[in-house]
């Protein structure tokens, strides 16, 4: 111990570990003031005082909990580093380093999950480690999306300030020696502190109210990342709720029966041939999947200052409006899964993602059995959530993306601007239809995400200002245009198009699974099917758009897909499946079952057109054949997936 040491000085301050002590309670301190922030900043209404100490109660008892943790490193470097190495000007400058780097990581994370809760109203989840894949996009979004710079600033200074806080409490604690006995018991407290209080740290998170974003905010960023990671790639019958297969099979089979189809074998099979007139013309086929596009800037879909004049008219004067959908997830892959494969969104990765997906059904392959030719355009890398070697693998013939631009007009991170994307697609159309076989194409949007910018001159609103709303405007705009140009091309007489939202556009409402922000749009037009306005009100999700496509085609054709025709079915039987982080569930009606982690089941009652729907505490008969109808289903999926028998091609 230095002898020019008052003995006044209280001992802590002559100890390294009373510095262990003063990170772990910055730690705490930190995530109770991003807590508090997130509080102030996105608490729900309605709260009660009970509601809102339990949510602290349980965030510090998570803090505390990773905070040790965190502390455990610490303690294991003061462990086996000798005393005599310890007070040494090589260790100082090392030691006082890797402090500074932690307190700056730690501050910028603070931010970090701000930032992220207010774009996704949850701590971080499967979004958050999706990103990691893909960190040239990422960090160039954010840069151009927020004030970084200033950020950092803010983080080195507060880094500065821990730093200069710490060396005036502990500036004494270089030379006080400890032996390896007392050192050995300080780890291994903290060690088996953290070990007690890990069964109380569950996957699904924490629980501490009926509201989904008070229940994120008692959460803790560490463990709510490191839950979303670790079940990225999940055993489904470990984690949810099954019954025995035949069941499984027996439900999913009664759910899928339609008018006009028969399973082409019995038992443990979803194949089944779907009736038509092989005398019907072989239509074109033009589907739009637009970035974030959800129903909440649609004039025709309620908004009172609408987003969407372009397709407000073409609704009015000419298109079929489905009034009643949602979208099967909050994530670009989410809505290609549903959409081009009618495939429930399972907990993990999508589909478009996962490592057995080499040969799926997708309506792509469907109409390539038919002598379609196929091609899918995206405006970005397709590299990006390997969407290009989902697509050339299952029915796509070509993937156009941002390197097939040669001189675009206009790129962000994302990829070129629309208007880019969907005159390209005019000259590819045109292309295809004067080889005379039928075509199905597929354009992917980009421009609809932040950092919310297009085309100056485009539409009127200044592209600098970076604002979502002008971002939807100038994709309206862009669509509009499409539609006036494909008017005049050959093609237009004989093609369906079909404008449908990938997922919304923000995540908000209190269920599991927050079912407002999940509505979306889908619009067809196409004088060869769609013959004048209509609007139809049957419940969907992004699953039914290929069934119904191909029934407006009206030529029979052979099936997997977990979808119905919406134009077939009856208002029963309208159901919509959807994943939130690692909550899967459907809806039907004014009911909403939620499956999660740990083979846990929510029921929600109410029409979720008309009120918000509310937690039902005593589930009734009704309400748990619908729970094991939802099982089902998502069981049945991953069984065929898992076992590569979502398919009907024996070969790629």
């Amino acid at each position: 111990m230095n002898k020019s040491i008052s003995s006044r000085e209280l001992p802590w301050k002559q100890s390294r570990y009373g510095f262990a002590g003063f990170v772990f309670l910055s730690l705490l301190v930190l995530w109770f003031v991003l807590r508090l922030g997130l509080f102030l900043a996105f608490r729900p209404a309605g709260l009660t005082l009970t509601d809102v100490l339990r949510a602290f109660a349980s965030g510090l008892q998570r803090d505390f909990f990773v905070a040790l943790v965190e502390t455990i490193p610490l303690l294991f470097w003061l462990l086996i580093l000798p005393d005599r190495r310890f007070g040494s000007a090589g260790h100082r400058i090392f030691f006082l380093g890797g402090c500074f780097i932690f307190w700056f990581a730690q501050i910028f994370l603070l931010f970090a999950e701000f930032f992220f809760f207010d774009e996704f109203k949850s701590r971080f989840n499967t979004v958050a480690v999706d990103y990691l894949l893909f960190p040239r996009e990422v960090f160039i979004n954010i840069w151009e999306s927020y004030h970084v710079g200033v950020v950092l600033l803010i983080c080195f200074a507060l880094s500065i300030g821990w730093m200069f806080a710490a060396s005036k409490l502990f500036g004494s604690i270089w030379e006080r020696p400890f032996p390896a006995r007392t050192r050995l018991l300080h780890l291994a407290a903290v060690s088996a502190l953290a070990l007690i209080l890990a069964p109380t740290i569950g996957l699904k998170g924490a629980h501490v109210s009926d509201d989904r974003t008070l229940n994120e905010l008692a959460n803790n960023g560490a463990i709510a990342f490191v839950a979303a990671a670790w079940t990225h790639n999940l055993d489904y019958g470990a984690f949810y709720k099954t019954m025995p297969k035949d069941e499984a099979y027996r439900r999913v089979r009664q759910m899928l029966a339609e008018r006009g189809t028969q399973f082409a074998a019995e038992g443990e099979s979803i194949r089944r041939r779907v009736s038509g007139d092989e005398n019907r013309p072989r239509l074109n086929v033009v589907v739009f999947l637009e970035e974030s596009l959800g129903s909440e800037f649609w004039g025709c879909l309620g908004r009172t200052n609408t987003l969407t004049p372009e397709m407000d008219k073409l609704a009015a004067e000419e298109g079929m409006l489905f009034t009643n959908i949602y979208a099967c997830g909050n994530r670009t892959v989410r809505g290609m899964e549903g959409v081009l494969s009618s495939f429930p969104p399972l907990p993990g990765d999508s589909i478009v993602k996962r490592d057995r997906s080499d040969n799926v059904e997708t309506v792509a392959r469907i109409l390539k059995r038919e002598g379609y030719a196929t091609v899918f355009l995206y405006g970005g890398h397709g590299l990006f959530d390997r969407m290009r070697s989902f697509t050339l693998r299952n029915g796509y013939d070509r993937f156009i993306e941002q390197k097939h631009f040669m001189h675009p007009t206009f790129t962000t991170i994302w990829g070129v601007c629309d208007e880019d994307i969907f005159g390209r697609a005019i000259e590819e159309f045109r292309g295809l239809s004067q080889t005379g076989k039928p075509f199905f194409g597929t354009i992917l949007s980009v421009s609809n995400h932040k950092p919310y910018t297009y085309p100056k001159g485009s539409i009127p609103e200044d592209p600098d200002q970076r604002r979502e709303e002008n971002a939807v405007k100038y994709s309206d705009h862009a669509l509009g245009q499409f539609f006036r140009a494909a008017k005049k091309e050959a093609f237009w007489t004989n093609t369906l198009f079909v404008v449908i939202a990938d997922h919304g556009a923000r995540v908000y409402g209190k269920q599991s699974i927050p079912i407002h922000s999940y509505e979306i749009p889908l619009l067809m037009a196409g004088p060869a099917v769609i013959h004048g306005p209509s609007r139809v009100s049957q419940l969907g999700s992004s699953l039914d758009v290929s069934p119904t496509i191909l029934g407006l085609l009206g030529r029979p054709y052979e099936s997997m897909f977990f979808g119905l025709d919406l134009l077939k079915s009856q208002p029963e039987e309208g159901r919509a499946f959807l994943n939130h982080n690692r909550d899967i569930g459907m809806l039907t009606r004014d009911r909403l079952v939620v499956l999660g982690l740990m083979k846990t089941v929510e029921f929600y009652e109410g029409e979720p057109k008309m009120v918000d729907m509310n937690l039902l505490t005593q589930p009734t008969a009704t309400d748990r054949e619908l729970e094991r109808n939802t099982i089902a289903i998502y069981q049945v999926a991953d069984d065929l997936y898992m076992h590569q028998l979502y398919r009907i091609d024996p070969k790629l």
